[in-house]
């Protein structure tokens, strides 16, 4: 198949592209380079530097019949999204929506779209929440994604195409960004390993459902087969904090670390934590990497890049 990978550049996005790519797909990246690193694009993949809200798009649409799109693109740092509403937006919602557009007018089949199920349900009622669990995002972040869900639907009730949404956990894993605000392991491994101790916000009790990059990609390699339109989440259904985080990573990193702890961020969401069962049920995905291996495999990745 011709699969378009916007983000094919970015972290998890980049992981994708060489998932695809080993099975013998076809692939086209575009990619603005924001966050995403032109290294990580793999070399059998056809790479376009470009903004998804940009009038060029239509014409990589033309240029190939492209079968698939998976659409990572996005501005996701959610504090960022908190401080400039309307730039997370103009990315998110119109940058997607110039995607879709395309897709529709060249025949696109699918779309596969990674949102957030860290995000998206907000303060949760049950733990670990599943996809019928009330949506009620309580960042900008949040709302966008949802939103673009929303569009989806409008375009495969309409237009007919149909598309996957994969709900993501807080992900983690080699080529994660350890700049900004976004990415606490790669945050926290980058300090571990320049001697620095890394700041917990507040008490450190705060959870969340930590998966690993190489499980994720699986999601959206089973999505190519799909045959409808439908909502997955993938996570663990596991929570762990951060104090825990960090004494599992401090323990491959910097042994004599030291723990600090600094104020709460105002407004972080206290527990978040999915269920993985409907995707399991419906395409066989479950998590296969448990966190402290998966932190083994992250930390050695960040000593080489920062040996």
């Amino acid at each position: 198949m011709n699969i378009l990978v916007t983000g094919g550049a970015g972290f998890i996005g980049s992981h994708v592209v060489d998932a695809y790519v080993n099975d013998g797909h076809n692939v086209i990246v575009i990619d603005d380079l924001s966050s995403g690193v032109r290294e990580n694009v793999n070399p059998k993949a056809e790479f376009h530097q470009l903004d998804i809200r940009s009038d060029e798009v239509g014409q990589i649409f033309r240029r190939h019949a492209i079968d698939v799109v998976n659409h990572h693109a996005a501005q996701m740092d959610v504090r960022r999204s908190v401080s400039d509403p309307k730039y997370d937006a103009s990315v998110n919602v119109l940058g997607g929506l110039n995607i879709f557009e395309a897709a529709k007018n060249h025949g696109v089949k699918k779309i596969i779209f990674s949102s957030t199920g860290g995000a998206i349900y907000g303060e949760q009622d049950y733990f670990p929440a599943d996809e019928e669990h009330p949506v009620r995002p309580l960042s900008p972040y949040g709302i966008t994604k949802l939103v673009t869900e929303k569009y989806l639907f409008y375009y495969k009730e309409v237009h007919g195409i149909e598309h996957v949404v994969l709900r993501y956990a807080n992900i983690y894993g080699p080529r994660q960004n350890p700049h900004g605000e976004a990415g606490v392991v790669a945050i926290f491994a980058k300090k571990m390993l320049l001697g620095e101790s890394p700041v917990i916000n507040g008490d450190g009790k705060q959870t969340r459902d930590y998966t690993f990059v190489g499980d994720v990609v699986k999601g959206s390699v089973l999505a190519l087969k799909y045959p409808g339109s439908n909502i997955f989440n993938i996570g663990t259904g596991i929570e762990t904090d951060v104090n825990e985080l960090f004494r599992i990573l401090r323990s491959w990193l910097s042994p004599y670390c030291k723990e600090s702890h600094g104020p709460a961020k105002q407004g972080e969401q206290r527990r978040s934590v999915i269920s993985y069962k409907k995707i399991e049920r419906e395409l066989g995905w479950k998590p296969r990497v448990d966190l402290s291996e998966g932190l083994r495999l992250t930390a050695e990745y960040f000593k080489k890049k920062f040996a």
